[in-house]
C-alpha cells in the first residue's frame, strides 16, 4: 500500500476546497449525504438555495479526486510495455489529440494518455473562468 501514496508516482495530491467558503460547506453536505447510505438520487439533487454551478463543480473536483486515487492504484501495474495502447477492450482504441502538441489524434501508450488527461482535466478544474473559486464565504455559524 505504501507503494501507492509514493510521491514518485503519478498520484496527484488531492484537490480541497478552501474552508469557509460556500464550496466546501457544499462538500461537506455532499460527502456527509453520500457517506450515509443515503439513496443515491437524493443524494446528488441540488440543494434547496444552493447554486448549480457551485454544486456541479463540487462533484466534479470529487469525481476527479476519486479517479485520480483510482488511477493511483494501478498505475505501476500499467507500464507502456504492458499497456501499449489506451483501450476500452478489444473494439475501442482511445487517441489524444490537444491542438498543441498532438494536432491529430494519437496513438499512445495508456499510462502516457492517462497522464495527458489528468493533466487537461486539473488544468480545467484550475481555470478560474470555468470554476472560480471566490465564489464568496460562508459565514460562521
Amino acid at each position: 500500500l505504501k507503494q501507492v501514496f509514493n510521491k514518485d508516482k503519478t498520484f496527484r495530491p488531492k484537490r480541497k476546497f478552501e474552508p469557509g467558503t460556500q464550496r466546501f460547506e457544499l462538500h461537506k453536505r455532499a460527502q456527509a449525504s453520500l457517506n450515509s447510505g443515503l439513496d443515491l438520487k437524493a443524494a446528488v439533487q441540488l440543494p434547496s438555495g444552493e447554486d448549480q454551478n457551485d454544486w456541479v463543480a463540487v462533484h466534479v473536483v470529487d469525481f476527479f479526486n476519486r479517479i485520480n486515487l483510482i488511477y493511483g492504484t494501478i498505475c505501476e501495474f500499467c507500464t507502456e510495455r504492458t499497456c501499449p495502447v489506451m483501450s476500452g477492450g478489444p473494439k475501442y482504441e482511445y487517441r489524444w489529440q490537444d491542438d498543441v502538441k498532438y494536432k491529430k489524434p494519437t496513438a499512445l501508450p495508456a499510462p502516457q494518455y492517462m497522464n495527458l488527461l489528468m493533466d487537461w482535466i486539473e488544468m480545467q478544474i484550475n481555470n478560474e473562468h470555468i470554476f472560480p473559486t471566490n465564489v464568496g464565504k460562508c459565514e460562521k455559524e
